[in-house]
């Protein structure tokens, strides 16, 4: 199966391009999205761009493998960069964040009669939609600071992209909300002879609430709310400030998945919210796709022969066994070593010579050792066709996607040498 039904996805014109100002990766948990947010970060920078990666990951990776002790909530320089261009990176803290949001629209008093108030400790936290809503906050700053070329947003590990894309005007709703302001109307009408009856009824329902809720609870969702009056405003129209700003002209999503069924699937519904909402979507990122190994060896004929070789049908024909051995058209390009997920084939040839020096030819342990490999190439031959009808399944819903894959790596990326492998591959050099 190939890729023909999909376009390329061409990294380097996306992120050569200056009018290109925001790339926004997201995805399912587990795909890659932190490695491939900071392999584009890299490249670009590399190639001349001054960059920043925003990072949600809890895992702290991205700090590990730029070699920085550690990332908080402002960007801090990369060293060891190639190029003329400047990478820098940082991890949101989404309480800092919160906590900036009120010390830059309360006059002091107020600011810190909310940053202590228990309510909004719990808010600034952890509450549903908190860290959406402020990575989107962070966004909307570094944007509006126009100190950098390019933003890479690596984004939270959302289950679905309803998350990322509703949590800020969610958040900003509740902020802005009917029940925050009916809670705060009883402080407000408090002494006008012509909100007796209104101030009963408030009176009635708060009490209610209480006993629900707990009354220090109620109390100090009040006393936030009295405190926050004048920022209520604020939340919403930043929410909606950011929200078309993913819609502008110089902002591109790129949806990132693995060649697996769920990953996909999520990624499609991705394509389908993007494509509802007027995001503009530059393409798809398939990480940690299997290749490598001869077309013409199937998992089939490298079962047959491996059963063959245990059963003693091949070993005990001198022909057969030499065959085996040397010759490259049959099982010889196929038998790759672990590092074969990253394209490293080992032939049939290299392997007798290493069979020879520590076995006689024809034992039975040399034919043992050819049949395990034939399995574990049959094995990955499986999981290189699954993958490709999974992948292709997408394409044919989504054929106007364009897609760029990046082959699976034979260990983990630990460093700025790894990222620039990932890098290399998103562009296809790889």
């Amino acid at each position: 199966m190939s890729l023909d039904a999909a376009p390329a996805l061409e990294v380097d014109p996306l992120i050569d391009d200056p009018a290109t100002r925001i790339l926004v990766c997201c995805g399912s948990g587990g795909v890659g999205k932190t490695t491939t947010a900071a392999a584009l970060g890299l490249r670009a920078a590399e190639r001349g761009r001054k960059a920043v990666v925003l990072t949600i990951d809890p895992a702290r990776r991205l700090a590990q493998s730029m070699g920085i002790d550690a990332l908080d909530n402002t960007p801090r320089r990369v060293p060891g960069t190639k190029g003329d261009g400047e990478l820098h990176a940082m991890m949101l803290d989404m309480k800092r964040t919160f906590d900036e949001i009120v010390e830059a629209h309360a006059e002091p008093a107020r600011a810190r009669a909310i940053l202590e108030n228990p309510f909004y400790q719990s808010l600034s936290a952890g509450f549903a939609g908190t860290q959406e809503y402020m990575a989107m906050e962070k966004l909307g700053q570094l944007r509006a600071g126009e100190q950098w070329d390019l933003i890479v947003v690596d984004t939270p590990p959302s289950r679905s992209a309803l998350d990322f894309l509703d949590a800020p005007k969610n958040l900003g709703s509740f902020l802005d909300g009917k029940f925050l302001r009916v809670l705060m109307a009883p402080a407000k009408a408090g002494g006008r002879a012509g909100m007796k009856f209104l101030n009963a009824g408030m009176s009635l329902m708060t009490g209610t609430l209480g006993k629900l809720l707990g009354g220090q609870f109620l109390a100090d969702v009040q006393t936030f709310v009295a405190a926050m009056d004048t920022m209520f405003g604020g939340f919403r129209a930043r929410a909606d400030a950011t929200y078309q700003l993913l819609q502008a002209p110089g902002t591109a999503f790129l949806v990132v998945a693995a060649p697996e069924r769920d990953a996909l699937r999520e990624a499609a519904y991705f394509v389908r919210r993007l494509a509802d909402d007027g995001m503009p979507l530059a393409g798809l990122v398939l990480n940690r796709v299997h290749g490598g190994g001869p077309a013409g060896l199937t998992a089939e004929r490298a079962l047959s022969a491996a059963e063959n070789l245990e059963e003693g049908g091949i070993v005990d024909q001198l022909g057969g066994k030499a065959g085996l051995r040397n010759t490259r058209d049959t099982t010889g390009d196929a038998l790759n070593s672990p590092e074969g997920q990253a394209g490293s084939p080992v032939t049939t040839e290299d392997l007798s010579h290493a069979s020879e020096a520590a076995q006689p030819p024809g034992t039975p342990e040399a034919a043992a050792l050819a049949a395990g490999l034939l399995r574990l190439h049959a094995e990955r031959a499986r999981r290189r066709a699954r993958e490709a009808r999974t992948r292709d399944r997408f394409t044919a819903l989504h054929p106007e996607v364009p897609v760029a894959e990046v082959p699976a790596l034979a260990g983990d990326v630990h460093d700025l040498t790894g990222l620039r492998t990932v890098a290399k591959r998103l562009a296809g050099e790889g």
